[in-house]
């Protein structure tokens, strides 16, 4: 079993997600979020469009799309790998979602999970790593990706399989504003 970037968020949002979810395996079912449906529609839509787009103001010289990347603990699928003019790499993500002057910090944590991918499969170093807002005329976001940031995302990846693998209870998150929006709130003990 890998993780994915949602586990991670999921996981920081709030460790006992992973217990419902994957101990006692009692499923979220966000299939029927209408945001996500659309999401993955967008996704597609924006795959085909861009194929041969390089977002040259940004610096880019090559791009993979849609790139599915593993380690031994998570796994992700890339919107596009960028190559940029001083041989770095960043991931691009698209959002079906508007830019409100600030970025959300589980857009930050799937760039983070990103970056550490495209570190282990391309072995570059990731600095930075950009959003696409579709919801705001596609307006570009650079987010900058530090090397403590990726270290997060594996320590809480480490941390979701000790909490799968011995089936143990974690602590609950100390910001209790969570729980009124937790798809697990009514299982889980305060």
């Amino acid at each position: 079993m890998t993780l994915t970037p949602s586990h991670i968020i999921e996981y920081l949002f709030c460790p006992r997600f992973t217990y419902f979810e994957y101990v006692l395996r009692i499923p979220q079912y966000e299939e029927k979020d209408y945001k996500v449906m659309r999401g993955r529609q967008l996704h597609d839509d924006r795959l085909e469009q861009n194929k041969e787009y390089l977002r040259k103001r940004l610096g880019v010289v090559d791009k993979h799309l849609d790139q599915y990347l593993t380690n031994d603990l998570i796994r992700g699928r890339v919107d596009e790998v960028l190559v940029l003019s001083n041989g770095e790499y960043a991931p691009l993500d698209y959002k079906f979602a508007e830019y409100k002057d600030k970025v959300y910090e589980t857009y930050r944590t799937q760039l983070y999970c990103y970056a550490w991918l495209i570190e282990e499969n391309f072995g570059v170093k990731v600095r930075k790593g950009f959003l696409v807002y579709t919801r705001s005329r596609h307006k570009v976001v650079e987010v900058a990706i530090n090397p403590e940031d990726v270290e997060e995302v594996k320590r809480a990846a480490r941390s979701i399989f000790a909490i799968i693998d011995e089936n143990s209870y974690p602590k609950a998150t100390r910001y209790k504003a969570r729980c009124v929006t937790c798809t697990y709130r009514n299982l889980c003990i305060k």
